[in-house]
């Protein structure tokens, strides 16, 4: 199974939760994995390989998906038949797992490369719809920076602005469960809905470089509320909390552990415990949570951080790295509904020494024990569905 191969390659790093695997570079290596991964049924991130359950019940959230399912609407509209075919998938279909951040994946649904300028305004619609404004500027600045890579390393035909591809699962519905996909490099973005319930995970977003320096898009920045929230809060610790938080203080590579193909992913939790903290604390733990939900619009996140403030003195805030103003560093959040991991990676495109640097960040957000994509959810609804015949 794919989990005990991850375990096996994990080694150290999956028992002190201080390092990610590495994984084959080559595109067949990664074909593999994927292949793998998608073999294995879902279970989603757990501590031991067994999701806890009744976390996450049906329920009415009084915020209304309306919007989105009409945005949702008019986008489909737009498309010709063969983007059509190309872009629905049954709602439970495996192509909500095949979501990749390297930039060559081979990916499926309407590409914005390729759409009108209307179809275009469209898919932003939706995206707009679905995220708040802050989610919104963030996703397409993370897009813009794309381009600025594409400028930098001259290869505009693996990195552009509009390198960005949308999969709708299911038929946008007020009562059946549907969702939408986002899928390009270093902007994923996966949106379940079921009535007036959503879950956006597994999220990913980052960029390679941080800040575009000159060329199209020169000012345009990104994650550095991520990154300073993180010091902030890591610089709030005392000394003795420190030493339960900090993992390891070297980073010498990258730490992400809950990226593309890790549905299945068994993560113990480390560091220091949210009931240890301070109250002023908290709520720097909380502000730093709430920078990742907030990319939801403004009535999701808000039930999200209900469900995470539920949690809270289970929730456990790890550290790779060290902690000075210009440090490089990996942060982990864990509880038992949320998971956010921040690190500063080895630069891919960029030159420079292939250490971890301040000029490339990864960023992923999962819902664990078992409700990425929505799937505790959508497992919830059919058991209905099924009992009352219907």
């Amino acid at each position: 199974m794919v989990a005990v191969v991850f375990a096996l390659l994990l080694g150290v790093a999956a028992r002190h939760n201080q390092a990610s695997p590495q994984f084959p570079k080559t595109k067949g290596g990664f074909a593999e994995m994927e292949r793998q991964a998608l073999a294995e049924p879902f279970q989603g991130v757990t501590t031991d390989g067994k999701a806890v359950s009744s976390l996450f019940p049906i329920r009415s959230t009084g915020v209304s998906t309306e919007p989105v399912r009409k945005a949702a609407e008019a986008f489909l509209a737009s498309l010709d038949e063969k983007q059509r075919q190309a872009t629905l998938f049954p709602v439970d279909d495996q192509e909500w797992r095949k979501w990749s951040n390297i930039h060559r994946y081979t990916r499926q649904g309407a590409g914005l490369l390729n759409m009108t300028d209307r179809q275009r305004e469209l898919a932003f619609g939706l995206l707009r719809a679905g995220l708040s404004a802050k989610g919104l500027q963030k996703t397409r600045d993370v897009m813009r920076l794309n381009g600025t890579l594409g400028e930098l390393t001259r290869r505009p035909d693996e990195y552009g602005e509009w390198l960005y591809w949308i999969t709708v699962m299911g038929k946008p519905s007020a009562t059946e469960p549907w969702g939408w996909q986002l899928d390009g490099h270093h902007a994923i973005i996966n949106y379940f809905i079921l009535r007036d319930q959503v879950v956006m995970t597994p999220s990913f977003l980052g960029s390679e470089p941080i800040r575009a320096e000159s060329g199209k898009f020169a000012g345009t920045v990104v994650m550095q509320d991520e990154q300073n929230k993180g010091q902030a809060l890591m610089a709030a610790l005392t000394e003795a909390q420190r030493r339960k938080a900090i993992l390891e203080t070297s980073k010498p590579g990258n730490n992400n552990l809950g990226e593309a193909f890790r549905d299945n992913l068994v993560l113990d939790y480390a560091g220091i415990r949210a009931s240890e903290l301070t109250a002023p604390q908290k709520l720097l733990l909380l502000d730093l949570i709430g920078e990742y939900a907030d990319n939801l619009d403004d009535g999701h996140a808000r039930v999200k951080m209900e469900e995470v403030r539920m949690h809270l003195d289970k929730t456990h805030f790890a550290w790779i790295g060290e902690t000075g103003p210009e440090a490089v560093f990996y942060y982990r959040i864990q509880s038992p509904v949320i998971l956010i991991e921040f690190d500063h990676q080895r630069p891919v495109a960029l030159e420079g020494p292939r250490v971890p640097g301040r000029r490339h960040i990864h960023t992923v957000v999962r819902t664990p024990n078992g409700n990425d994509y929505g799937k505790d959810l959508l497992r919830q609804h059919y058991q209905r569905s099924h009992r009352t015949g219907s």
